[in-house]
């Protein structure tokens, strides 16, 4: 990032106004913040809630002396006989009417902020985000070890509502450490880690929000540092993220591949 994400820049997010590249860096920074993702739904369901309650007066005729006055000039003394009681109530109404969207914003039915935050960032940006965030981590890379495997993979299939298991890598020298559960676009996606001799760390990311994309397309990316291949198979998506050049990922990206087709 090359500056922080101000609140301005947040809304300017929501309403498109934000230059390309400036939006790339606030996607990714809202991968690794699910806090502000959470703010920021919560500015759509004040904005949606606002637009319900007054759009209807956009369709209104306008009043009689309303139009009156458009064409003809004021008499004297007109702010006398003005009815200030019912503009007093009109004001009124529209304050309660804005405080109550904005109360009422945590109770709206509104479509997930994924539509419009989270699904715009893809799943090689969120894999490789996501092994930035967790693969330097020394004390806790993983919230449960590859000692409890079969602890690992029953919870996270719980948690993703389908079997999921991690392939074994070790004919291509990298170990299972373990794994994690992390927030996706519209649910839980699963990572895990493995190593290698030197110390070297890859991770395999595991979502099922991608099950409707029949793009079963082998594809790479770089994001930052971080080299990605991922594609669709199924019911889910995956994306192996690493550090190592392009040609030894796509050697562990194909072995990969190969042995989860074999499941």
């Amino acid at each position: 990032m090359n500056a922080p994400v101000t609140d301005p820049e947040l809304n300017a997010f929501l309403d498109g106004e934000l230059a390309p590249a400036r939006r790339a860096e606030v996607e990714l920074w809202l991968a690794a913040h699910p806090d502000a993702v959470m703010r920021l739904e919560h500015y759509l369901a004040q904005r949606e809630a606002l637009h319900r309650l007054f759009n209807p007066v956009l369709d209104e005729a306008l009043p009689d002396a309303l139009q009156q006055a458009a064409v003809a000039p004021a008499p004297p003394g007109w702010w006398r006989r003005w009815p200030w009681q019912q503009v007093a109530a009109g004001v009124l109404m529209a304050c309660v009417g804005a405080a109550g969207g904005w109360f009422a914003r945590d109770h709206q039915v509104v479509a997930p902020l994924a539509s419009t935050v989270a699904s715009s960032v893809p799943l090689p940006r969120q894999a490789a985000v996501a092994h930035a965030v967790f693969s330097p981590d020394v004390k806790r890379p993983v919230e449960i070890s590859a000692e409890h495997e079969d602890q690992l993979v029953t919870w996270l299939s719980k948690r993703l509502g389908t079997a999921v298991r991690p392939p074994h890598l070790g004919p291509l020298g990298f170990e299972l450490i373990g794994g994690r559960l992390l927030p996706g676009n519209n649910g839980p996606v699963a990572q895990f880690m493995y190593h290698d001799a030197s110390g070297q760390r890859l991770t395999l990311y595991v979502s099922t929000e991608n099950a409707g994309n029949r793009d079963a397309a082998f594809r790479f990316a770089r994001e930052g540092a971080v080299n990605v291949f991922y594609w669709i198979d199924g019911r889910f998506g995956y994306a192996l993220s690493a550090g190592i050049p392009k040609d030894e990922l796509a050697r562990v990206a194909t072995a990969v591949y190969e042995q989860l087709e074999r499941r």
